[in-house]
C-alpha cells in the first residue's frame, strides 16, 4: 500500500490510508501507543483513556485545551468555575503527560500524525455552566468555549509540531452531540426540558472559530461523529478537509450530502472495521466484506472505484474504548489490510481482515 508523500489530493496523508479514530481500552498510555505505532505506523494518532479517568476522557481531555476557562469535575460532570482547581490542574497535567508518551513513541517520524479534541458543540453540550446547566443554553458561553478552544488547540498542534517536526499534522474535532444539538433533543441538567436547538449558521461560524485557528498553526482539521444523521455539509462549510463517520451507519439518504462534499475536495474518514468482537469470534469477517461498504458507496455515487482508495481513509466504526486491547490491535491491523484492498486487490478474492 503506498504510504510515502502527500496524497494527489494535497491531503497530509497518503493514498490508501489508515488510522484510529482515538479512544482504546486500559488505562497504560504508553502500551496503547506501542500497539499504535506498531500497528498504524503510516498514520498514527494520539490515544485516548477514557479508564484511566475523567481527565483521560473526551471531554476531560477537552477542557484542558480551554485557554483562560476554568474547570471542575463534580458529581454530574464537568462544569466551570471561578479559578482553576485539583481537577482543572490534574487534566491540564495529564493532557501534558499524554504529549510527552507521544513524543517519546514518535521520535524521528515523518508523515502525517492526528491528535484530537471534543469540539465546541459537544463541549458546550457536555458541560455545565457554574448555576448548573448546560453552557450549551447561554449563547454567550458558547462563544466563549469556541474563542478559548480556538486558542488552546492552535497552541497544542503547534507544541506537537515543535515535539515531532517530521509531522504532518492532522486535528480531528469530535462532536457526537452535534447532531442532535441541531435538532434540539439535548435535555437541559434538570432533564426536564429540552436545550435550544442550535442554528445552522450558528453551528457553521463556531466550528469554523476553530478550524481556521487549527490551519492557523499548520494542521489539518477534520470533524469525527459516529452518531446516525451526521451534518456533512455542515462540516465541509466550516472548513473540515476530512469528515470521519460510522460507514454501517449511512444509507442512501446521506449519499446526495457526500457527493457534493467529495466534488468540494472533502476527504472521509470511512468506519468499516467493528469497535468491538463480532458475536462469532471463529469467523471474522473477510476484507472484502469489510470494505463492502465503501465501495457500495462509491459505486452509488458514480465515482470511479480508482478514486476510492484516493478520498478515504479507513478507520474503525468509532472509538475502542469498549474492546479488549486483542481486539483494538486486531482492529487497527484489519485497517491497514481495508485499506490495502481498496487499492490492490480485486473484490472477492481477500484473506479473513488481519489474518495476513
Amino acid at each position: 500500500m503506498p504510504s510515502s508523500g502527500v496524497s494527489e489530493a494535497g491531503r497530509p496523508w497518503a493514498v490508501g490510508a489508515a488510522t484510529g479514530v482515538g479512544s482504546m481500552p486500559g488505562t497504560d498510555l504508553g502500551e496503547a501507543m506501542r500497539i499504535v505505532a506498531g500497528e498504524l505506523d503510516a498514520f498514527p494518532h494520539l490515544v485516548e483513556l477514557p479508564a484511566a479517568g475523567p481527565g483521560a476522557g473526551l471531554i476531560g481531555r477537552a477542557v484542558a485545551h480551554l485557554a483562560d476557562l476554568h474547570t471542575e469535575f463534580t458529581v454530574s460532570g464537568w462544569r466551570f468555575a471561578a479559578h482553576a482547581g485539583r481537577d482543572e490542574r490534574r487534566a491540564r497535567a495529564g493532557l501534558s503527560r499524554d504529549l510527552d508518551v507521544l513524543e517519546e513513541h514518535m521520535q524521528g517520524f515523518a508523515g502525517p500524525l492526528k491528535i484530537a479534541c471534543a469540539g465546541p458543540w459537544s463541549l458546550a453540550a457536555s458541560v455545565e455552566l457554574r448555576h448548573g446547566d448546560k453552557a450549551l443554553a447561554d449563547a454567550g458561553a458558547v462563544r466563549d468555549i469556541a474563542a478559548a478552544l480556538a486558542e488552546g488547540v492552535a497552541a497544542v498542534a503547534l507544541d506537537v509540531r515543535r515535539r515531532i517536526p517530521g509531522a504532518r499534522l492532522v486535528v480531528q474535532l469530535d462532536e457526537p452531540s452535534l447532531p442532535a444539538a441541531l435538532a434540539g433533543q439535548l435535555r437541559t441538567a434538570s432533564g426536564f426540558g429540552a436545550l435550544r436547538a442550535v442554528g445552522l449558521s450558528d453551528a457553521i461560524e463556531k466550528l469554523r472559530l476553530v478550524t481556521a485557528a487549527i490551519e492557523a498553526a499548520g494542521a489539518t482539521p477534520i470533524g469525527h461523529c459516529c452518531a446516525a444523521s451526521v451534518p456533512i455539509g455542515l462540516f465541509a462549510d466550516a472548513g473540515l478537509r476530512a469528515i470521519s463517520l460510522d460507514a454501517t451507519l449511512l444509507s442512501e439518504r446521506d449519499d446526495d450530502a457526500i457527493g457534493q462534499a467529495v466534488e468540494r475536495g472533502v476527504a472521509f474518514f470511512l468506519g468499516l472495521v467493528a469497535s468491538s468482537e463480532p458475536a462469532d469470534e471463529t469467523k471474522p469477517p473477510r476484507v472484502q466484506e469489510v470494505a463492502g461498504p465503501a465501495r457500495r458507496l462509491w459505486s452509488r455515487l458514480g465515482f470511479s472505484p480508482e478514486t476510492l482508495a484516493r478520498d478515504v481513509v479507513v478507520t474503525p466504526t468509532c472509538g475502542l474504548a469498549g474492546a479488549s486491547p486483542a481486539w483494538a490491535r486486531h482492529a487497527y491491523r484489519s485497517c491497514v489490510e481495508v485499506a490495502r484492498v481498496l487499492v490492490e486487490e480485486p473484490e472477492d478474492t481477500a484473506a479473513p481482515a488481519g489474518d495476513r
